[in-house]
Parts: structure tokens; C-alpha cells; sequence
């Protein structure tokens, strides 16, 4: 097994990108509100006591309902003390309303003081969930509050009955209005963090659309992200990503100027939104104003992308065009559709200069591997042939009775076979076509090495791995060899195999050596090995066993 360093084993177990959190370090912000909640029970408990000459009291029952409360905050707020991660859905602020609904109800109706707590629920809820969740609490505590008074008081303080629902249904909505806001900025500013640092350029420019576009129907909840794009050269792509649950890969094909036509109805600068039922477009030109737009124009698009709601925008590119479409199973908004946009103009300047870096260095190889291809006919085929021009001159000067003769013919069968393949392969290398991808040939020269120079034989199975970027096969590279430089440092295997495969989408390495005993190591990481898959976007898990130890790294491609 792998030998454990300082560092190695104070990062045991840890496999995931980023470091896990301490299992007794929750999170701040259910801190507080759980926090908050027991001030709040506490409070209405003081108060119970020390105002209960002027509070209406059902009865002794009542300091149960306050007490139960009080345990209930408590043992909330323990949990989330010990438990990082705690589960803190809308069923919590459900509880929440139901006592304070009790409260009401056990402090004589309409004239309870506690009337102002269903607003900590309303607000936790909103604040940290949404307007949805916010609007729902609101009607829920509005409908809890008046059957709360009406079971004390029936109808005889209707008039106070009827303030006080109005103030929490006021209140509450403009609550989970602002709340709704704060949300839907926290996600839209984390989108635009993710679209401008959108991915890494050694992935190239069609990973960085894929992710794109998954990011954009994360975000929006929607069925499908349909990208119309046309390159420099004229040629149009459409690129299709569906939602994770209906299990559908991504699609990419080439499409002829007439098929794309209807998709380009909608012109070349415009931001649309389309709702079918009632059928209802609009669209947002220059100026940042919106127009109605007639619905027939966008249903003939909506019949071609199967839905209801769809959301598009114009691609800004400098060279060529194109367009987007989101399709949703919900109504979509102008502030959606306006906020698409925005996403665009931040993403597609970065794709565009990750297109041209990838051209920059495609060529840029392209011109080093004819430098390279000279340098190999110059330096290494013209002594061969001068090698193999003396040994003629020697086999001529010999004769055919010569006993040296069999020896000077083989030899110069040789130096005339060897000439040829150095030809071809410097053909091939100049023109950048090799039998097989480049990874697998330096790989396999890599591991020859590791064979005469550590004495430790590597097999390597890539039938199935993918094709990848120049620059991706050069991290590819770096990881397999620092694995493999691993296995021959820190153990004493003399076997070891690399797998190489598509896995869901991803680039899966599995690099595998045999154990040293029937003893199982600890958990560990090799932290520069981690650090480098981490950067790629990766992850890594090291997997020890009592008869084999498996580093498995998965890449996106």
C-alpha cells in the first residue's frame, strides 16, 4: 500500500473537492433562526408569567402549550448544534404557525399579544426559501390566527378579528415579496459567479457550452435547453441538453440552412417570452422595452420544441449567430427572460475567447509539430540514410562470396525498414494524424519506461476511452503518470493496471495495484494527485482492500 505522510494522514478519508465540514460546526444561519426561536419561546413564557394578571388565560393547561414550546425551540436548537446540515424545510415553519395558532387560542383570541410571532415564521420562511413559501405561511397564518379567535370568541370581536388578519395578510405578503426578491438575487448572482468563471479552457469551448446551458436549466427549472449557434465558417450546430430526470444524454448535430429557418423566426436581436395557455408573447428589443408580439409567430417554434413555455434570447456573437431556447412546464417570466439575456451577454464573450485561445494553440502545435517533423528528417532520417548508403557502398565492395555478405545484407534491410517508418511517422506527426490518439502513445512509451526503469509491469486497457482536447490528454497524462509514480515510490508492487473509459459523461481512471498483505490500509489521499484532479473539476476516492488498492478519478469531459 501507499506509505501515509504527515499530511496525508491528517486529510484521511477526505475524498470530495472541497473539505468536509466538522460534524459539530453547523451552519450559521440555521443557528440563528433556531437561536431565535428559543428567545421567542422564552420571551412568550416570561411574559406569560409576568404579565398574566393582564392576559386572558384559558386555563392551567395554557403554561403547557408555553412550556412545550419552549422544549420544542430547545431541542431544535440542540440538534442543530451537534448536526451540521440539519434538515431545515418548510415543515418547520408549519410547526411554527400551528403554536402559535395554540398561543392565540389559549390567550383569549383577538386580544393576545402574540399575534406578532407568526411574522418570525413568515419571515425565516421567506427569507431563506422564496416568495412561494413565504406567501403560503402567510395565508396559512392568516386562516390559523382567525380560527384560533373564532373558537374563543366566536363573533364578538369581528371588528378586531378583522385587523388583525388584514395586518398579517399585509404584513406577510410584503415579507415574502422582499424575501422572494433577496432569494431569487442570492441564485441569480451565484449564476453569473458560475457563467463567469464557466469552465476550464482545457476542456474546450463544446464542454463549456454543455455546461452552460445545464447550468441555465438548473436554474430555471425547465425541460430542455435547445442552442442554435453558427460558427465562422457558416456551418449550424444544434446542441440539446434535457433535465437530469428524463435520462437523456446530450445531443449535438449538424443542421442545413433551410432546417434552422423556423427557429429563426423570431429575428436576429430579440428576447422573447411565449405562454401558450392563454396564448400570450412578448419580446424585448433595444432600449430594454417590452412589446406585446403576435403568439402565432412563436407557436410554430413551441409545437417544434414540444412545450407550453419557452423562454429565448439572441446570442451575442461577433462572428456568426444564433439563438437559445429554454422550455419550462411552468410560466415563465419577463424578468426570466430579461435575466437570460444578461446570463448571454456575461457567458459568450468568455466561450468565444476560449475558442479562440483553442485555435491559438491548435495551430500554434500544428505549426511546431512541422518544425518538429523537419528537425526529425534534418537531424535523425538523412544520417540513416547516410547509414545505409555506406553499408550498400561496403556490401558492394564485398562481393556475393563474401562471408560478411548475409550480415550487410540484414543490416541493410534493416536501416532501409527503419528509414521507412521514421518517413511515415514523420508524415503523420506533421500532419497531426496518428493510429491512435496521442495520449495512448505517450502513455504507453511512458509506461515502457516505468517497466525498464522501476522494474514494475503497468497493462493499460483504453478500448473504450474517449477522445479528449490536447490540453485535457496533457493533465490526463500528468495524473496517470503521477499515480503510477506513486505505486512505484511508496509500494512494492510489481503490477499495477490503468482502465481508462466514458462513465456517465466523465473521463473514469481507475489505477489499480495489487496489495502487500491481506491487511487493509487506513483511508488516505494523495493530496498532489487530489489537488490536480480537484483543479480539473474532478473528483478522486481511493479505495483499499485486502487484496488491491483502486484510485479512482472521474473527470468531466
Amino acid at each position: 500500500m501507499y506509505d501515509q505522510t504527515l499530511q496525508d494522514q491528517a486529510l484521511q478519508g477526505q475524498a470530495s473537492q472541497e473539505p468536509r465540514p466538522r460534524a459539530a460546526a453547523p451552519d450559521a444561519e440555521a443557528w440563528m433562526v433556531f437561536g431565535m426561536r428559543v428567545l421567542l419561546a422564552i420571551s412568550a413564557l416570561l411574559t406569560l408569567y409576568i404579565g398574566q394578571a393582564d392576559l386572558i388565560v384559558a386555563g392551567r393547561w395554557t403554561w403547557l402549550f408555553f412550556l412545550a414550546y419552549v422544549v420544542h425551540s430547545a431541542i431544535l436548537l440542540g440538534v442543530a448544534r451537534v448536526r451540521a446540515g440539519f434538515w431545515h424545510g418548510p415543515m418547520i415553519y408549519w410547526v411554527d404557525i400551528a403554536w402559535y395558532g395554540l398561543m392565540v387560542y389559549a390567550t383569549g383570541g383577538a386580544p393576545s399579544p402574540f399575534f406578532s410571532f407568526f411574522f418570525f415564521a413568515i419571515l425565516a420562511a421567506s427569507f431563506r426559501r422564496g416568495f412561494d413559501d413565504g406567501a403560503r405561511l402567510t395565508l396559512g397564518a392568516a386562516f390559523l390566527s382567525t380560527l384560533a379567535v373564532l373558537a374563543v370568541q366566536g363573533l364578538a370581536s369581528i371588528q378586531l378579528l378583522l385587523l388583525r388578519a388584514t395586518f398579517v395578510l399585509a404584513l406577510g405578503y410584503m415579507i415574502a415579496y422582499w424575501g422572494g426578491l433577496a432569494v431569487d438575487q442570492r441564485r441569480r448572482l451565484s449564476l453569473l459567479r458560475d457563467v463567469s468563471r464557466l469552465s476550464n479552457p482545457r476542456f474546450g469551448v463544446q464542454h463549456t457550452l454543455d455546461s452552460l446551458m445545464e447550468k441555465i436549466l438548473r436554474f430555471y427549472g425547465g425541460t430542455t435547453c435547445v442552442l442554435l449557434m453558427q460558427d465562422a465558417t457558416g456551418r449550424w450546430t444544434l446542441n440539446t441538453v434535457h433535465h437530469p430526470s428524463a435520462g437523456r444524454a446530450v445531443s449535438r448535430s449538424t443542421m442545413r440552412e433551410d432546417a434552422v429557418q423556423p427557429l429563426l423566426a423570431l429575428g436576429d436581436a430579440a428576447t422573447v417570452l411565449f405562454r401558450a395557455a392563454p396564448a400570450r408573447a412578448g419580446q424585448l428589443a433595444a432600449g430594454e422595452r417590452w412589446s406585446d408580439l403576435a403568439p402565432d409567430a412563436c407557436a410554430g417554434i413551441a409545437d417544434l420544441l414540444d412545450t407550453a413555455f419557452f423562454i429565448s434570447a439572441a446570442l451575442p456573437l461577433r462572428k456568426g449567430s444564433g439563438r437559445i431556447f429554454v422550455t419550462a412546464p411552468h410560466a415563465l417570466r419577463r424578468a426570466d427572460a430579461t435575466f437570460l439575456n444578461h446570463i448571454l451577454q456575461q457567458a459568450f464573450p468568455v466561450i468565444e475567447t476560449i475558442d479562440l485561445l483553442d485555435r491559438l494553440a491548435s495551430e500554434a502545435a500544428f505549426r511546431e509539430r512541422q518544425t518538429i517533423a523537419r528537425d526529425l528528417h534534418d537531424s535523425t532520417i538523412q544520417p540513416y540514410i547516410g547509414l545505409r548508403n555506406a553499408v550498400s557502398a561496403i556490401r558492394n565492395g564485398a562481393g556475393d562470396d563474401n562471408a560478411v555478405t548475409p550480415e550487410l545484407d540484414h543490416l541493410l534491410a534493416m536501416c532501409t525498414e527503419v528509414i521507412g517508418d521514421m518517413r511515415q511517422f514523420a508524415h503523420r506527426f506533421r500532419n497531426g494524424r496518428q493510429e491512435e490518439p496521442e495520449l495512448l502513445i505517450a502513455l504507453r512509451r511512458h509506461l515502457a519506461k516505468v517497466r525498464s526503469f522501476f522494474d514494475v509491469d503497468v497493462t493499460l486497457e483504453a478500448q473504450h476511452a474517449p477522445l479528449i482536447s490536447d490540453r485535457m490528454a496533457a493533465e490526463v497524462f500528468q495524473v496517470v503518470s503521477e499515480g503510477i509514480s506513486n505505486i512505484c515510490k511508496h509500494t512494492r508492487a510489481r503490477t499495477a493496471h490503468v482502465h481508462m473509459a466514458t462513465e456517465d459523461g466523465h473521463l473514469a481512471i481507475d489505477i489499480a495495484n495489487p496489495a502487500d498483505g491481506a491487511t487493509p490500509c487506513q483511508p488516505f489521499l494523495p493530496v498532489s494527485l487530489a489537488e490536480r484532479v480537484y483543479a480539473l473539476g474532478g473528483r478522486l476516492a481511493v479505495e483499499p482492500g485486502a487484496g488491491h488498492t483502486v484510485i479512482r478519478v472521474r473527470m468531466p469531459l
